[in-house]
């Protein structure tokens, strides 16, 4: 993802921001709470897929400078900057699907999906 400062600068928008269910504020809690030093989880876009971005989740010992911080029931999650005209507004949800636990993102800014649920469009 590259973004061009002299065209757009994330900093010159409102954000509506993102948001955590009590699902995935609970797992973000318990994954901090099983490693020590562990701040929360950083979201954040790549180029990926065949419809354009997909999400990427890592944990965080140490914000990074052009982070935005959004907490929800003790749990942290980050977000660079740059990431935010992509996955502004989304909700980041925790779920059971049969035998599987995984967060879910529920993006209003994503126009499609790929097929297998991978990537997404802006």
């Amino acid at each position: 993802m590259e973004l061009h400062s002299d065209t757009f600068n994330p900093e010159d928008f409102p954000w509506q921001g993102l948001t955590l269910t009590p699902a995935a504020a609970a797992h973000i809690r318990e994954l901090s709470a099983k490693q020590p030093g562990m701040l929360g989880v950083r979201l954040s876009v790549k180029q990926t897929g065949c419809a354009g971005f997909g999400y990427v989740l890592d944990t965080v010992r140490e914000p990074d400078k052009d982070d935005l911080v959004f907490e929800a029931e003790g749990a942290k999650l980050f977000a660079p900057l740059q990431a935010m005209p992509f996955i502004d507004g989304t909700e980041v949800d925790y779920v059971q699907e049969g035998l599987n636990q995984l967060f879910k993102f529920h993006n209003p800014k994503a126009q499609n999906e790929c097929g297998c649920g991978e990537s997404f469009g802006v």
